[in-house]
């Protein structure tokens, strides 16, 4: 468990200990659910090391979730062009750092404001509250937008534009319930399904065509 992960939860536990204590004093049972509470932060804040391929055409989830849709649609933030977008969603039992889908240099990050929509909705992608990236190698510029959900309410960002990164390493993550979007471009042969569970850094969704 990475300490960067856990550092982003110490508000949650600090709170959630001195109302553990406090509970004491009314309520044995009220304490064991604080405890219960607890041990669910540090479930959910954990940040288990994945075997990342390393086949230099595979793109990786960025995002553990299930895949909800892949579609085409218009890429209106970066590249501006018709890409393959595919959805994960991130139930409040997956892990939330997200890693990046290839080795690459940030060339964009942009946070937009917007609603916290439930994430399995079609239209969280326009409205929902927003971070977009965008990782380019000789092969392939992969955008992703990291989303909000109803009960998510906190984008981290980790990684700045210029920075080179590799393929599964973490840019940042999204606290509790949200979505993760990858953009590929329509060469790329998407390897996965909707209602596909994947593992990020670790599951190859999609294969980059042959220089």
């Amino acid at each position: 468990m990475r300490f960067q992960t856990l550092t982003e939860a110490r508000w949650i536990f600090a709170i959630l200990a001195v109302l553990a204590v406090v509970s004491l004093l009314f309520s044995v049972w009220l304490f064991l659910l604080f405890v219960v509470l607890i041990v669910y932060t540090l479930y959910f804040f954990r940040d288990p090391e994945r075997i990342v391929p390393a086949d230099p055409n595979a793109v990786v989830a960025a995002a553990d979730g299930t895949i909800t849709d892949i579609v085409e649609v218009d890429e209106t933030e970066v590249l501006k062009t018709k890409m393959r977008r595919v959805g994960i969603f991130l139930s409040i039992f997956d892990v939330h750092t997200n890693p990046a889908p290839i080795d690459g240099r940030v060339i964009f990050r942009q946070h937009r404001e917007g609603l916290c929509v439930d994430a399995r909705r079609p239209e969280c992608s326009e409205k929902n509250e927003a971070m977009v990236w965008a990782f380019e190698n000789p092969r392939a510029t992969i955008v992703v937008r990291q989303l909000t959900g109803a009960i998510a309410r906190r984008i981290v960002a980790w990684s700045d534009v210029g920075d080179e990164v590799k393929k599964g390493e973490r840019f940042g993550m999204i606290r509790f319930g949200s979505r993760t979007e990858v953009y590929l471009p329509l060469a790329a042969t998407v390897l996965v399904k909707v209602g596909e569970h994947v593992a990020g850094g670790s599951t190859i969704i999609a294969r980059l065509p042959e220089p």
